[in-house]
């Protein structure tokens, strides 16, 4: 396998839109993330599990087409994840019901790590490990960040030792800005809170960045934080100023809000 630049480890999952959108999509944090940076020219490689059904063989092609190496999907016993989703008039979404399917449980294997560890930067999507891949990885020296937002658990919302932790506050005010604190008090070197409509914030050593959202005509709001995550850390990982990262990952999300998922993609109609 040759070395990647970017490797996104976690979660991967069908959004089944209920009406009136009525169609299923491949997504997930860790798949979008894989996806949006090969759509920005990185070369990235997805880790995760499929289930050995039809929804599997969907997201790897899904993520073949787009670019992504899938030599280290792992296809396991079980249905693969998905997402029953419903949607405001306004374009936000709603997830009524989460199937986590083989997910649930996935590791990546000794000879998965050893892969790891020469990649320039690792993104966690939801794993239910306890934090054992973001420790284990930044023991070792490697970049590594993760969405805390999409992991539930008390357990699994660790960031000690991440370059970059993102996490998703809704708005801005004092929420948000405790959420910054409390992750660089964690021990994240980087904190980036977005804040839906109201934009995002982020700290990282002295710089500290805010940031509007681009307008849009707002199609669909799922997966942006996703397309913002993937934009900014393409340009954090090629060393730009804090302002210039928040813009690349503010750039990338006003773009996943003009259609339906978390990436250009064919649907199935349900």
């Amino acid at each position: 396998m040759p070395r990647f630049r970017f490797a996104s480890v976690g979660d991967n999952c069908i959004d089944r839109f209920l009406p009136p959108v009525s169609q299923s999509l491949v997504g997930g944090n860790a798949v979008n993330v894989a996806v949006q940076l090969a759509r920005l020219g990185q070369s990235a490689a997805y880790f995760g599990a499929v289930g050995e059904d039809a929804d599997g063989v969907w997201t790897r092609q899904t993520l073949e087409a787009n670019g992504v190496e899938t030599a280290r999907l792992r296809i396991c016993q079980g249905v693969t994840a998905y997402t029953d989703i419903e949607q405001t008039p306004v374009g936000d979404r709603i997830m009524v019901f989460e199937e986590f399917g083989v997910c649930a449980g996935y590791r990546p294997s000794e000879s998965d790590l050893a892969v790891l560890e020469g990649v320039d930067h690792v993104h966690i999507g939801w794993m239910d490990d306890g934090g054992a891949l973001r420790r284990r990885l930044a023991a070792r020296g490697v970049s590594v960040s993760q969405d805390i937002s999409v992991n539930a658990s008390l357990e699994n919302l660790g960031v000690e030792g991440l370059s970059v932790a993102f996490a998703s506050a809704g708005a801005r005010g004092k929420r948000a800005e405790t959420m910054l604190r409390d992750m660089l008090e964690g021990g994240a070197r980087c904190a980036v809170v977005t804040c839906g409509a109201e934009g995002a914030i982020a700290s990282h050593r002295s710089e500290r960045a805010e940031i509007d959202i681009a307008r849009v005509q707002v199609v669909d709001t799922t997966g942006a934080g996703d397309s913002f995550i993937a934009g900014f850390l393409a340009a954090f990982i090629a060393s730009r100023p804090l302002a210039a990262c928040m813009e690349a990952g503010r750039d990338c999300a006003a773009i996943t809000c003009t259609h339906v998922g978390g990436f250009p993609q064919q649907p199935l109609l349900l």
